[in-house]
C-alpha cells in the first residue's frame, strides 16, 4: 500500500518529479539557443565594426591593411609586413586587431568572435597589392580592379578561382571585392566540417556563404558569418572623404 508524503503519494511525486525535470531540459535547450542566438548577433556586430574599421583604416592610410599572420611571438595581432604592400598572406590571414585599434582581440592581438575563435581577414591581391599599396591604390583607380575574390552560395563544383558547377555567385563575378573578413562560428571549422567550410579555410581565393544549417542536415554544418568590402564601396568612402581622386 502506498502511503501518502506529506499530502502526496509516491506516485504523485514521482508525476511532479518527472513534469519538473521535462520543465528543466525545456528550460536548459531554451537557454542554450537563446545563448548561442546571442553568440551570433555578437558575431555578426564584430564583423560589421570590423568593416568599418577597415575602411576607417582606408581613409586614414590611403589603403587596407595585410591580414595578420598566424602568431609567431613578432609582431602579433599586426599586419604583415607592417606597413603593407605586397602582403605575407593575402588568403588565410586573421583580422589584425592591434593595427586597427580594435577590441575584441586574443592575447596575441587577433580579433576573435563571440565564441573566441580568430576571424579571419582576407585581402585581394590581383598581380600586385592593388588594396595595400596607398600609391598603387591611388594610381590604379577602378580602371584596373582585381576580381579575384569570389563568394559563393556552395562548394559544389567550385574551382580556385570561380563559382561553378551548382555554385552561384553571391557577388556578381564581374565585381571587385577587395576584402571580406568572416568568423568560422561556434564549430571553428575544426574538424570534421561540411565541404562549404572547408571550402573558407583551403587557401585559395573562392569562399562560400549561405544560410546556416546544424550537422544533420543534408548538407552538413555551416555557421560561418561573412562580412566584405567590394571596391566600389571602398572607393566611394575614399571619394567621400577628399582622399580620392
Amino acid at each position: 500500500m502506498i502511503r501518502p508524503i506529506r499530502g502526496f503519494t509516491l506516485v504523485e511525486m514521482a508525476v511532479v518529479l518527472f513534469i519538473v525535470g521535462l520543465l528543466m531540459v525545456g528550460m536548459m535547450f531554451t537557454l542554450t539557443a537563446q545563448i548561442e542566438l546571442r553568440n551570433a548577433e555578437e558575431t555578426r556586430r564584430r564583423l560589421e565594426e570590423a568593416r568599418e574599421a577597415l575602411l576607417s583604416y582606408a581613409i586614414a592610410n590611403g589603403r587596407l591593411p595585410c591580414p595578420a599572420i598566424t602568431p609567431t611571438g613578432t609582431n602579433d595581432g599586426l599586419e604583415a609586413p607592417v606597413g603593407g604592400g605586397a602582403c605575407t598572406n593575402y588568403t588565410s590571414g586573421f583580422l589584425p586587431a592591434r593595427t586597427l585599434g580594435l577590441g575584441g582581440a586574443d592575447s596575441t592581438g587577433i580579433a576573435v568572435d563571440a565564441w573566441n575563435n580568430r576571424i579571419r581577414y582576407i585581402v585581394s591581391s590581383g598581380s600586385s597589392p592593388h588594396f595595400t599599396n596607398a600609391t598603387t591604390l591611388r594610381s590604379n583607380g577602378l580602371a584596373t580592379l582585381p576580381t579575384t575574390l569570389k563568394i559563393c552560395s556552395t562548394a559544389t563544383g567550385i574551382s580556385a578561382s570561380a563559382c561553378s558547377g551548382t555554385a552561384t555567385y553571391v557577388v556578381d563575378s564581374s565585381t571587385s571585392i577587395a576584402a571580406i573578413v568572416f568568423s568560422t562560428g561556434k564549430n571553428g571549422n575544426v574538424t570534421p566540417t561540411s565541404a562549404d567550410e572547408l571550402a573558407n579555410l583551403d587557401n585559395n581565393a573562392t569562399f562560400v556563404s549561405r544560410t546556416p544549417t546544424p550537422a544533420d542536415s543534408s548538407s552538413g554544418a555551416f555557421d560561418d558569418q561573412f562580412a566584405w568590402i567590394t571596391a566600389p564601396a571602398l572607393y566611394g568612402r575614399l571619394v567621400s572623404a577628399g582622399i580620392l581622386p
